[in-house]
């Protein structure tokens, strides 16, 4: 019976976003071509493992800006919701690439602990400051978007890992060059693979969890029946609802069976404002759809839920 709208990312925070993304792709873009030639002049693994994650992170953005373009998108008769999900397909697709990835480094980097081969760890000394250099710059520039978003945060996950993938093989140049022991840089990329299965896990669960409609964590359905249940004209509460659209977008639903009175009387308005006030002060719920009915309504529904 009543729809509250509001979304969380307004057209200022969405060109903030795109700003903060496109420098960040320019600045990845612009060193992963320069790491490859390197990669490939000092014999490193390391490197070339960092450029491959660099050109799944410059694909993430890619497509992160993509979705924060069709998430922008209104409303249609086939997309009554818009397409606000694809940030959070955009987010899943993020966590499956570093998977990918992840499982490619460690194959190459077990070969290369078996099979040791010389690196010049002065250039990846070079190399890899640089990296941490650019990295520090977009991770920074990433960090001041919106990172309630998602695929926002999906994007500074992979930028994140680079700067720690990136630290790790300065510290590997740093050995070999000291000590000789090439090994030092296969078990870097053995650690740049463990942040990037820690990034995978932390973006892949969220994700998931709003595809498939699950309860938000911060909404216990049953305080919010108990909320609802407060106002004198609301007897019951069933068909009890709550998923996420998408990043910090929850939604509520609910059948609120409510006095005779309530209709007769014109008060089914105030009623269903004080709801929502209620479903937005407490619970940070600003969409909720309430369907009001009479007490004898419910035999006649078909497959109701508690």
């Amino acid at each position: 019976m009543g729809d509250g709208h509001d979304h969380s990312h307004g057209p200022s925070s969405v060109e903030a976003d795109r700003r903060a993304l496109t420098v960040a792709l320019a600045l990845l873009v612009g060193f992963m071509a320069f790491e490859v030639v390197a990669a490939v002049a000092s014999n490193s693994l390391a490197l070339l493992a960092d450029a491959g994650h660099m050109l799944v992170d410059v694909g993430a953005i890619a497509g992160s800006l993509v979705a924060i373009h069709l998430a922008a998108r209104p409303e249609t008769r086939s997309h009554t919701y818009g397409m606000k999900r694809a940030e959070i397909l955009a987010a899943a697709a993020n966590a499956i690439a570093l998977l990918i990835v992840s499982a490619l480094v460690t194959y190459d980097a077990v070969v290369r602990l078996v099979h040791p081969s010389h690196v010049d760890g002065a250039v990846l000394i070079v190399v890899a400051a640089v990296g941490v250099a650019v990295n520090v710059v977009a991770t920074l520039t990433v960090a001041r978007a919106n990172r309630r978003s998602l695929n926002v945060e999906g994007a500074y996950r992979h930028i994140l890992t680079d700067l720690y993938g990136f630290t790790g093989t300065l510290i590997a140049g740093i050995i070999i060059v000291l000590t000789g022991f090439d090994r030092a840089d296969a078990i870097a990329s053995l650690l740049v693979v463990v942040l990037m299965l820690k990034a995978a896990v932390a973006l892949l669960r969220p994700a998931l969890h709003i595809l498939l409609e699950a309860t938000p964590e911060d909404i216990d359905l049953e305080e919010v029946r108990r909320h609802l249940l407060e106002l004198p004209e609301v007897q019951s509460v069933h068909d009890l609802h709550a998923w996420t659209l998408t990043s910090s977008l929850p939604i509520v639903t609910a059948h609120v069976v409510v006095t005779d009175e309530c209709f007769t009387t014109g008060e089914a308005g105030r009623v269903l404002d004080h709801l929502q006030e209620c479903l937005s002060g407490h619970f940070d719920v600003a969409h909720s759809t309430l369907q009001f009915e009479s007490a004898g309504h419910i035999e006649h529904e078909l497959g109701g839920h508690a």
